[in-house]
């Protein structure tokens, strides 16, 4: 398979709203089942080899649900090897709510998600349950949707080997459907008491995140981006790579190369790692980390083997 094979935004746009509904719905369940980790990196999905997982959470029983992108089904597993599936096309968001919850109590869970809400999108008012309006699932495209999320989770496996100090896994979020991992700096950040309380823990200390999205209504078309929080001042004065531009976003700027013009690069995969090497650089060198200090040659702290 190509490496960053073609995947416009328009050729699935009806489809993404259904698609990001389901995972938030499933990620709920992880957000109510697991322990609370700093910076919630416990609600996220992690990849597997045909599609996402929450992981294993809760304890009576211990269970973690499984989307399959090449089968198209989610599963829930308990470890007492109790399982339960359905199919995924031709499911609107309300009859997904009602499949996971008869498959979560087929295998011995009892989680009241009957009000569970979209997060931060245009119908977080209105339940999942409730929800008849987004019914589109369009199979080939959400198995390209994993396929070039699998190559991208790979290239930030790698991008992310090269810092030592505190870092996030390599997740796909499904508050924004995108997927990224952050470094932290020891640095508190002191927020308005207004901030929101998801804002305020995921952003406690400076971090530079660097990702991957497949678009939206804003900005409709994939990309690849890295910010600053807090931003510096002077960080969109600072140059990045051929193709990559400074994109201004409510208050403060995202770093963006589109998925085009790093696919079509000689080098495409050399091409998004200088993009988020030099975003990093541009951001952490301002907020006055010791960017030499915490690099990672060779993903090792060992200077013997990083040398060798």
């Amino acid at each position: 398979m190509e490496l960053f094979p073609s995947i416009p935004y328009e050729g699935w746009s009806d489809t993404i709203p259904t698609l990001q509904r389901y995972a938030q719905l499933v990620g709920k369940v992880r957000l109510a089942a697991s322990v609370r980790r700093n910076h919630w990196w416990n609600v996220p999905f992690h990849l597997t080899g045909r599609g996402i997982t929450t992981r294993p959470m809760g304890l009576a029983p211990t269970f973690a649900v499984d989307f399959d992108f090449l089968a198209h089904t989610l599963t829930a597993t308990a470890t007492d090897g109790r399982t339960s599936s359905f199919a995924l096309p031709g499911n609107s968001v309300a009859t997904f709510h009602a499949h996971l919850t008869e498959t979560l109590r087929a295998v011995g869970v009892d989680l009241d998600i009957s009000r569970a809400r979209p997060f931060d999108l245009p119908d977080a008012d209105r339940p999942f349950a409730e929800d008849t309006e987004h019914a589109t699932y369009d199979p080939d495209a959400v198995t390209r949707y994993w396929q070039v999320l699998s190559q991208v989770n790979l290239v930030l496996e790698e991008f992310a080997a090269r810092f030592s100090g505190k870092t996030s896994p390599v997740h796909h979020f499904w508050h924004t459907f995108d997927i990224a991992v952050t470094r932290f700096a020891d640095t508190p950040v002191d927020q308005p008491p207004s901030t929101d309380p998801v804002t305020r823990e995921a952003y406690s200390r400076e971090v530079v995140s660097s990702g991957f999205w497949f678009g939206d209504p804003d900005y409709p078309a994939p990309a690849f981006y890295s910010y600053t929080a807090p931003e510096p001042e002077g960080l969109a004065d600072h140059p990045l790579p051929e193709g990559a531009t400074w994109l201004p976003r409510k208050d403060s700027h995202l770093a963006v190369l589109p998925y085009e013009a790093a696919r079509t690069a000689p080098g495409p995969r050399q091409a998004v790692l200088d993009f988020f090497e030099a975003a990093y650089r541009a951001g952490a060198t301002l907020a006055g980390w010791d960017v030499d200090a915490l690099a990672c040659a060779n993903g090792t702290t060992d200077p013997v083997v990083a040398l060798g």
